[in-house]
């Protein structure tokens, strides 16, 4: 692999590290008082889920977060800090990538119709599987220091 400035585990750690800061932004724009205090961010979700047109959204929203809405929020809320932290550290990073994308893929789901969303996530969970499959916490990650995940 030809490169320019950086050979491919640094660019990929680039990668790896500019997605962290993603979800580290993700994290620090969040009203967290309105999440965890009024639920504002559990609110807004389940109008669009109430809303939603395919009924396994609408189910699945009223069986998982509707009766837990409180610890939802601190899950989602503590889940964007922690694969920020984990990505850019490069700590526990397969681990990390696989939670992204998977919570990019329940945001798509669940926002399907807002195409602004959209790009977003795409993107996101596009930057998980390239930076997993690539093995991205090759180089400048505290995996890669402790000689985790050869």
């Amino acid at each position: 692999m030809q490169t320019i400035w950086l050979g491919g585990a640094e660019w990929l750690a680039v990668l790896r590290i500019g997605l962290g800061l993603w979800w580290l932004e993700s994290w620090r724009h969040k009203d967290r008082k309105g999440w965890f205090e009024r639920g504002t961010g559990i609110a807004w979700a389940a109008d669009i889920a109430g809303k939603h047109r395919w009924q396994v959204v609408r189910t699945g929203f009223r069986r998982v977060v509707e009766p837990r809405p409180k610890l939802i929020a601190y899950v989602v809320v503590h889940a964007e800090l922690a694969l920020g932290l984990g990505l850019v550290t490069g700590f526990l990073t397969p681990v990390a990538l696989v939670a992204g994308l998977v919570l990019n893929l329940l945001y798509l789901v669940l926002m399907i119709h807002d195409w602004a969303e959209q790009g977003q996530n795409t993107m996101m969970a596009l930057i998980s599987l390239v930076a997993l499959f690539a093995m991205a916490w090759q180089a400048w990650s505290l995996d890669a220091a402790l000689g985790l995940f050869r």
